[in-house]
């Protein structure tokens, strides 16, 4: 049984929830399967001999674009977070009680999972598909913290047991992080597996032949969730890539249309990229706001970074691509043309920056991903069955 939510504290959005999806998709001797994730209610085939249950959720609310910090943090959890596990926990308790599963897999920001496992006596494991808790966020911030706590608390009352200890974010069973130690860091009670990168569709409508092979070829993009807050920055961005023609070209990705008509020779401006193909063709740099699921892309890919993070678990990610020598970080409320030229100048003539990215992205593959995840969840369910 598996739930999935976007958004969060550290939240992630539909690039990462991809990562567990794959995961209980590849494995092959677990139980049933019942995936909470937004989606209309249905039921197809998944493992083998078993069925994926979909149900509905609500509908993510509308963030303010300019809501950061501790503010931003209680907005996601009193108007989705918790909203949410209240909304999927009949759907979850009743999968339970219908499937009779050996393991319960949950979001680690989808909380119904964890809580009425608990309360059933189910084991279950998070799958985190962000790194961002591992770091523990929140040290800083005393008085958040037991806000957040309290918060748990009353919803362990409504949803789960109301005599439970764990802590839905972190199973005692089993924690499977999609990143890898070199990236994050070290974290004992986490069992990392790398991201899942599996295919996806090609990009036939792009335009292939834009592209100059005799320049350097940088990607920009602000992920799927940030359209509203990006016109400064991808003008920024634009701008110091023309200062740099002579050697370097930019696909923009400007979901919002906030650019308007602003393709040339230089810069191409798109609402969506193939994003996978087009690292595989050979990016020599990649600029994004640090979401998980764009950083890891282009590390898999082994190609540096400019981070630009603006909310959530971004700051976070982008401190990891920059402890790791990955990258470098601009400030995406203030960088002008000027430092984001600069910034960009230093990840494509430091060999370092690629060299660490390319590291970064052998130890990806290493991880075993998916296929790992999945290997660990069947020990996890075997236990299960005869413990």
């Amino acid at each position: 049984m598996f739930g999935g939510g976007e958004g969060g504290g550290t939240s992630h959005t539909t690039g990462e929830a991809r990562d567990a999806s794959r995961t209980t998709g590849g494995a092959s001797g677990a139980s049933h399967i019942a995936t909470d994730d937004g989606n209309a209610s249905h039921t197809t085939p998944t493992l083998s001999g078993t069925s994926h249950t979909t149900h509905h959720t609500p509908p993510t609310p509308h963030r303010p674009p300019d809501l950061r910090g501790p503010e931003a943090l209680k907005f996601l959890w009193e108007r989705f977070l918790i909203p949410l596990a209240e909304a999927m926990a009949p759907a979850v308790r009743e999968a339970v009680e219908v499937f009779h599963p050996d393991v319960v897999v949950a979001d680690q920001q989808a909380f119904a999972g964890a809580l009425v496992a608990e309360a059933a006596g189910v084991p279950w494991a998070t799958s985190a598909t962000t790194s961002a808790e591992f770091t523990d966020p929140l040290a800083g911030l005393p008085k958040v913290r037991e806000w957040i706590e309290a918060r748990l608390t009353d919803l362990r009352r409504t949803v789960g047991a109301p005599s439970g200890t764990a802590d839905p974010r972190f199973s005692p069973h089993l924690v499977l992080g999609f990143s890898v130690p070199e990236l994050a860091g070290e974290s004992g009670a986490v069992t990392w597996v790398g991201p899942s990168i599996t295919g996806r569709p090609a990009g036939d409508g792009f335009p292939w032949d834009w592209l100059d092979p005799g320049r350097a070829t940088v990607l920009v993009s602000l992920g799927t969730a940030n359209a509203d807050v990006g016109e400064r920055f991808l003008t920024a961005c634009q701008d110091a890539v023309r200062e740099r023609a002579g050697r370097l070209q930019a696909v923009l990705v400007d979901p919002g249309g906030t650019l308007g008509a602003g393709s040339d020779e230089d810069v191409l401006v798109v609402p969506s990229v193939p994003q996978l193909a087009l690292l595989s063709k050979g990016l020599d740099a990649v600029v994004c706001h640090a979401g998980h699921n764009t950083v890891c892309e282009a590390l898999w890919h082994g190609v540096p970074l400019v981070v630009a993070p603006i909310r959530d678990d971004q700051p976070v990610v982008a401190g990891q691509v920059v402890a790791a020598g990955a990258g470098v970080r601009v400030r995406f409320g203030r960088a002008g043309a000027q430092k984001l030229g600069a910034a960009l100048d230093a990840v494509l003539d430091d060999p370092a920056y690629r060299e660490e990215a390319a590291r970064i992205g052998a130890a990806f593959r290493a991880a075993g991903g998916a296929d790992a995840a999945a290997t660990h969840l069947e020990q996890l369910a075997e236990e299960s069955r005869h413990g």
